[in-house]
């Protein structure tokens, strides 16, 4: 029986996200192609947090400057 040859396909991802990579070395170590502060940003305004969802101060609308 022939092998199936696995083919490197790129995910799809949102385009703010376009050319992210992620890598971990031998010694357990992640690199990224993007900061972490990047990746926070865009999970903080993509990504809902079930344990925030009903704190006061999240409520908050953070681009008015209300803190």
């Amino acid at each position: 029986m022939a092998k199936k040859s696995k083919k490197k396909e790129t995910p799809k991802v949102n385009e703010e996200l376009e050319g992210f990579t992620m890598n971990i070395n031998s010694f357990g170590e992640i690199s990224s192609s993007f900061s972490i502060d990047k990746i926070n940003e865009f999970l903080n305004k993509n990504v809902d947090d079930k344990k925030l969802r009903d704190r006061e101060d999240s409520k908050k609308d953070p681009s008015k400057g209300d803190h």
